[in-house]
């Protein structure tokens, strides 16, 4: 007998040497160098190449990096007439996909029958360079205004705050942003990862295997928890009713939203240094935050000592919505976008590996339909 395993839950899928994860420990590592540190001490510059490259580039790939990724940022002519053409009440989600998808059209010789290809290689650069456009341009399009055009003098970070708000952003805030996009640019082979590689393993083009990993991150199980958690912690109100709000929904068998992960069975290191950084940002800027944070705080207290024997703690998801909504003041409906520009870098570089050493996906499954029969006669 096969046995069939839901969701392919803790089935070794491939093997890969770019991220890792020690769940009981707590610790998320890219090409071995923990989270922590990179956020600390790279940029989302650097840790793409570290994840494309395997290593931690010098100072003069970093800057030939940086300047072809900024020179890039532009997007084609043909694909912003596309996007004004789209219902303006369009989730973000879906035209990122759609667009992702199109580029490919404009590179059709980028391929897996060679990966290392200067041409192919330079694909790869444009995906992670042109996500933050597409997502810059379709909040503002989206809105009503006409797109800022990108600024190649600036960091990926900053020029997509740039491209969003029409106004350079202090310092702190772009080192704020840049540590999002570290801490979400890659967590070994997830949903949206595993979409990619098996993309990937049929040999489609990039931007196909990138669109497909763009499309499963908008599903509710995988991309937009943080906005469930910033609409739970809304519910709440105020601090003094949390005991009652998470007891009523323990009972109903209702998720905590933000609350644990299949991974880890300790606090996830990420909601810890988002926890950390905005609460430094906080003292720093002396900038007031509503009731949310607070409550969010106190959940996580409530949860600790409800649930913390079963090994569930906060997630990522726990404080980057109200990171992203009260201190960067972006719209709910532009998170995953957001997510998902971060992402791109480690999507692209599982793309390249899984063509490394490729062999196509293909499962089998346990038939559970009627036995064998002959079609009645008339």
């Amino acid at each position: 007998m096969i046995e069939y395993i839901p969701g392919l839950a803790g089935v070794p899928a491939t093997e890969s040497s770019i991220s890792s994860i020690d769940g009981k420990n707590g610790i998320l590592a890219y090409r071995g160098y923990s989270i922590e540190d990179l956020v600390k001490h790279a940029s989302f510059e650097e840790v793409s190449m570290l994840l494309r490259d395997g290593e931690l580039p010098d100072k003069n790939k970093l800057d030939n990096f940086k300047y072809v990724l900024h020179k890039r940022y532009e997007v084609k002519r043909n694909i912003r007439s596309m996007m004004w053409s789209l219902p303006t009440n369009g989730h973000s989600m879906d035209v990122l996909q759609t667009t992702i998808a199109a580029m490919a059209t404009f590179y059709p010789d980028a391929g897996a029958q060679n990966p290392d290809s200067v041409y192919t290689q330079s694909a790869l650069t444009k995906i992670i360079s042109n996500m933050s456009t597409l997502v810059a341009m379709w909040a503002r399009i989206s809105a009503g205004y006409d797109p800022i055009p990108p600024s190649r003098g600036m960091s990926y970070a900053k020029n997509f705050l740039y491209m969003s708000f029409g106004e350079e952003p202090d310092d702190d805030i772009v080192k704020l942003f840049d540590a999002c996009l570290i801490l979400h640019a890659e967590h070994t082979i997830n949903a949206s990862t595993f979409s990619a590689m098996v993309t990937a393993s049929t040999l489609a083009n990039p931007f196909a295997s990138i669109s497909a990993a763009v499309g499963t991150l908008a599903g509710s199980l995988h991309g937009g928890a943080n906005e469930d958690v910033l609409k739970m912690l809304d519910e709440i109100g105020d601090a003094k009713n949390t005991r009652a709000y998470i007891k009523n929904r323990l009972e109903n068998k209702q998720v905590i939203w933000g609350m644990g992960h299949r991974e880890y069975s300790v606090k996830d290191p990420r909601a810890s240094i988002l926890q950390a950084m905005i609460e430094a940002y906080v003292k720093k800027s002396n900038t007031r935050l509503s009731k949310r944070f607070e409550t969010a705080l106190e959940v996580e207290r409530i949860c600790e000592e409800l649930l913390s024997s079963k090994g569930v703690y906060p997630n990522v998801d726990f404080y980057s919505g109200i990171l992203y909504a009260e201190i960067f003041k972006i719209p709910q409906t532009h998170f995953t976008p957001i997510f998902a520009m971060a992402r791109s870098a480690g999507w692209t570089a599982h793309w390249h590996e899984q063509v490394g050493h490729n062999r196509i996906f293909r499962p089998t499954q346990i038939y559970t339909g009627a036995n064998f029969r002959d079609y009645p006669k008339k």
